[in-house]
């Protein structure tokens, strides 16, 4: 499927902010399912300096100083996407967990190397003794590691409540297990820390996911949100996705913009400003299958 993504990010201060920093993570990343043919990011006002590189992830990174007042910001990024149909492994045929548990201890293949800094504790997503209790269930002793994580996904689907407002960033992974609600950020984190505290590997996904509006009813532009799930490391399979939120296995309706240890690591804009008091914040996304978009390149 082909997708064209708007994503806005408007700000408004109470007073002029006369110098700001911003570090925007909007592209969405090029991987084997995966391709962004088209991406523009508009700044206004524009910024005095503007840069772009990849960070230590390989997510692509936009860095913004504005340095004359202003009393706005906004940011939109448009973006063409082409997300191929991921064809999911049989889960019951992957390594047992324990397997897989050693081999993130033992090998030295380059890959899983790499894989292993994501078993580590990050600021969003540690571990603890509570999360491997929570976690146990769903691994027990020589099961397929994709099946245990599979179940744990499903597990936390049903097990917590979707409800928007009821946690903020920094919300601590524990205080979501004890209260049984959040939203996605709050449940990838949750599942990350869950997999971490066994002593397996797990990585934050930042993008979108395809919605569609009920039966009758039309699109409703800038409706659509950001949205998180977890990759977990298989060596004889490599990365795979799982959302704990809805309890499935992405496939063509998950975008991916940004992968990382936890959302500390991408957030989409991060910024330092100087002056501004109070600040309004107000986000739009709109994700739509592209031959229902009217985006066009400017």
């Amino acid at each position: 499927m082909r997708y064209h993504v708007t994503h806005t990010t408007h700000y408004e201060y109470t007073d002029p902010v006369k110098l700001s920093y911003n570090l925007v993570r909007l592209r969405p990343r090029e991987h084997g399912m995966q391709s962004c043919s088209l991406h523009e990011l508009q700044v206004l006002p524009t910024p005095a300096v503007r840069s772009e590189r990849f960070d230590y992830f390989g997510n692509s990174v936009v860095w913004l100083s504005l340095q004359e007042p202003h009393a706005q910001l906004t940011i939109t990024a448009r973006s063409e996407v082409q997300v191929d149909l991921i064809l999911q492994p049989d889960v019951t045929h992957s390594s047992s967990w324990e397997q897989v548990r050693q081999s993130l201890v033992k090998a030295s293949n380059p890959q899983t190397v790499w894989a292993r800094q994501f078993c580590f504790d990050s600021p969003y997503a540690g571990t603890a003794p509570e999360l491997a209790d929570y976690a146990r269930a769903s691994f027990p002793e020589g099961q397929p590691f994709l099946q245990s994580v599979l179940d744990l996904t499903q597990r936390i689907h049903r097990d917590f409540e979707f409800l928007p407002g009821s946690t903020k960033v920094g919300t601590p992974v524990l205080d979501v297990l004890r209260n049984r609600r959040g939203v996605c950020q709050d449940f990838a984190h949750l599942q990350i820390g869950c997999l971490r505290s066994l002593g397996l590997s797990a990585r934050y996904v930042s993008g979108y996911l395809v919605t569609t509006p009920p039966p009758g009813q039309p699109r409703l532009a800038g409706a659509d949100a950001s949205h998180a799930w977890v990759s977990v490391f298989e060596p004889d399979f490599g990365w795979i996705d799982f959302d704990p939120t809805n309890g499935i296995m992405p496939s063509d309706s998950h975008i991916t913009v940004a992968w990382a240890r936890d959302y500390d690591d991408l957030a989409p804009v991060q910024g330092i400003l100087v002056g501004g008091r109070h600040q309004r914040l107000k986000v739009s996304v709109d994700v739509a299958p592209a031959e229902t978009s009217s985006m066009r390149p400017s």
